[in-house]
Parts: C-alpha cells; structure tokens; sequence
C-alpha cells in the first residue's frame, strides 16, 4: 500500500480471503470449507515493522507482520493467534514463557556459483559482498544477528539470532527468513530454505533453541543438582517434547521433501529421544561453556524442525507438548550418550525411544490418532491443515525424488 495509508490501517488492516489458508506452496489449493465466502482483517503487528535501505538500486524494504483478525479477535486459524494461545496456557499453568532462537540454514545458487569447500572461509568470502549486505541487513532489521557463517553443505550457510521472549521469538524467526531472501535476491543469488535440495544433499534444518523464563526474564530452565542441569519443570517439559514427537511431526516437519532430511546419521534425528549435547536427539541440552553464564544461558534445542513449518506453528506445538509433560509431571527420558539409530532394537524399546514417522502421511496419521495433540487445535485449524498437507502429498505421488527436491527449492 502507498505508505501516506499505513497509518491508517494499523488497526483495521486489509481484507484477505480466508480460503487463502487453503494454498499450498505452489498454484493449487486444497478442498476447504470457505470458497469464495468470508474474509479476515490482516492487521499489522505493533513492534514487527521493518525497514531496510541499503541497496541505492531497489526501493526499501518495508513490510510487517499481521495478525488474521475476526471479529476484533484471531481469527481460529491464525498461526500467530495459535502460537498466543499456547503461551497463555503455559503462563496460566507455570508462570512461565518461553524465549527462544531460530537456526536458520539455507542454500544459495545463482550466478554461476561454483563448487567450494564447505565450512571453509573461501566459502564466506567468495560471496562477501553478499555477506555483508546481509549482515548489514539483518542489524537493520533488529532481529539479535549474532553470526553468519559457512556451513556443512557445499554453499549453504546458517544465520544464528539471539533468543526473544514469547511471540518476539516466532516474529523474529519469519522476519530473519525474509532479510535472507532479499539480501540474497540483490546480489542475484537465491536463497532456499527448503529441508533437501536434491535427495543427496545435505539438509537444511531450522532447529529452535528454547528455555524457559519467568516474568521478570530469568532463564528457570537451569538447576545444577539436578539431571543433565535441567530444571524439574525443565526436565517435565522436555519429557513431554520427547513424548509427543512423533505426533507433533506433521506440525514441524510438514513437506513430503521433509522426510528425505529427518532419519538416523542425519544430525537431525530420526528418534524420539533426549540427550545432553546429543546432536541426534530430539532434545539437546547445551549447557554453556562459561561458568560465569551457566544458569543465564542454559538452553535445549529442538532438532525436527525445518522452515517449511511455520515458526509459529513450531513454538505453537513445542510449548503445547512441553506444557503436557508439566501437567503429568512426567520424568526426564533417558540420557542418551550414543546415537539413538546404534542402540539395538531391544534396548530402544526398553528406554522408551520411539521412531519418527519415515513419510509426511504417517506423520499425519499419527497427529490425528492423537486426540491430545488434535485436541489443541480448533477444528477448522486442524482440518485445513491436514487438507493442504494432503494435497502436497498427492501431488508429488508420482514424482521422483530430484523432481519433488526442486519443486520445494524453488518454492522455499
């Protein structure tokens, strides 16, 4: 819109069809019960506008986040709305909140970019008129950037922020996205998110580190005396995490492409599991390696994830699992110090170590066996959901894998 008219939609935004909630990434929409009828208000969010010029050839980038309003309420089936609701319930129960960060891992092309050593500083300075922009970007955007570094793949890279407090922490993860992407689009790179950009790639993830915080801000996710340093209420959360992967699945690993990233030997996980520093754990502790800092930045990290999963819907079904585990005062799984995938099947069973489903159906099939995780949801949430999810699955039935890999990495 022409910015002289911002001000005079901050608190009525703009309609959006609400069968909207229907698309899939790519030009097709999933059956849905709305059709051509009813529209919400996409209302811009106080805190979330964000402006960066430093490019002298492209207008500024400006835009913010809305929240789906209906009827001066989110509307049920907004992601933001959903992520709200979590958080008042595990304030409602504990007092708490959660803060959390975002690893954001992507892949760039274009420009003829050529092989080059992963993890290398050849790999950083090669594209370093990109990697400045982008770090410029980023400080202007005001999302924490604490590093932009090379990673394991052959020209992917991983921006890391700074943890924020509740609904700042899902807000900061999608404004981080979109500053990739445009600083990656300036410089005629891409920038792909997407969880497998060919079969034989490696993945992006998008893991979340989290603690637990109080209202005054202090991080109550750390207790020296107690197991793996995990606080009670931090250990009954993480168990509830582990004991809800598998269900929780569709909701943070939501593409038919994202089963070709999550499995065992992948360092994203292919079991439901718990381990201090175990990067093939569900759950990771990381316990700060500064005595000074032990309590202050303790945090755990949730592995699934990757970024076609809506960060709100990630924190949304992170914090529903781990309130779960509070209300049942469940116990802290086992530590695990090996690779789940290297324990015998036996010795799986008997620590209580499940498998993630190995396909987006099972993970939708297991979700709605779960009349606990369906159960957070309201009905029209859940069943469009499920209907676009669907639709993704068949539309890439008959596909092979390098064709499905490039549909997602073109739309991620």
């Amino acid at each position: 819109m022409p910015l002289a008219a911002f001000e005079s939609r901050r608190d009525y935004g703009l309609g959006w069809a609400v069968a909207g909630q229907a698309l899939t990434p790519f030009e097709d929409i999933a059956d849905n019960p709305w059709g051509p009828m009813t529209e919400v208000r996409q209302t811009p969010v106080a805190g979330t506008e964000t402006r960066i010029a430093i490019w002298d050839d492209a207008p500024a980038f400006h835009f913010a986040l809305c929240d789906s309003m209906l009827d001066g309420k989110n509307w049920e089936c907004c992601l933001r709305g959903f992520f709200k609701k979590a958080l008042a319930a595990l304030e409602a129960e504990t007092g708490l909140t959660i803060a959390s960060a975002f690893e954001h891992e992507f892949l760039l092309s274009g420009n003829d970019l050529p092989w080059i050593v992963p993890f290398s500083v050849e790999q950083i300075r090669y594209v370093a008129p990109f990697t400045a922009d982008l770090t410029r970007a980023l400080i202007a955007a005001d999302v924490g950037v604490e590093t932009v570094e090379p990673e394991y793949g052959v020209t992917q890279y991983e921006v890391s922020c700074a943890p924020a407090v509740g609904l700042a922490g899902a807000d900061r993860a999608a404004i981080t996205r979109e500053v990739i992407r445009e600083a990656a689009r300036r410089r005629g790179f891409r920038a792909s998110f997407t969880p497998k950009p060919t079969p034989t790639s490696v993945g992006n993830g998008a893991h979340v580190h989290f603690s637990l915080v109080d209202r005054k801000g202090a991080n109550r996710t750390y207790d020296a005396a107690q197991p793996g340093g995990l606080s009670k209420v931090a250990q009954q959360f993480a168990a509830g995490v582990v004991a809800h992967m598998p269900e929780i699945c569709a909701l943070v690993a939501p593409s038919p492409v994202s089963y070709l990233r999550l499995g065992p030997h992948h360092w994203s996980c292919g079991y439901a599991a718990f381990g201090v520093q175990n990067r093939e754990a569900t759950i990771r502790a990381c316990p700060s390696p500064n005595p000074k800092k032990r309590a202050e930045a303790f945090n755990l990290e949730l592995r699934p994830p990757d970024a076609t999963a809506s960060p709100y819907m990630v924190l949304a079904a992170l914090v529903f699992a781990g309130l779960e585990g509070i209300k049942r005062e469940m116990p802290l799984p086992a530590m695990l110090d090996r690779d789940p995938a290297d324990y015998s099947e036996a010795e799986r069973r008997k620590l209580g170590i499940r498998a993630l489903p190995s396909s987006l159906g099972e993970a939708l099939d297991l979700m709605l066996a779960s009349k606990i995780v369906c159960g957070w949801m309201p009905d029209t949430l859940r069943e469009s959901y499920v209907a676009v999810k669907r639709k993704e699955i068949a539309m890439f039935a008959g596909a092979t894998p390098e064709a499905m890999c490039k549909r997602y990495h073109d739309a991620y």
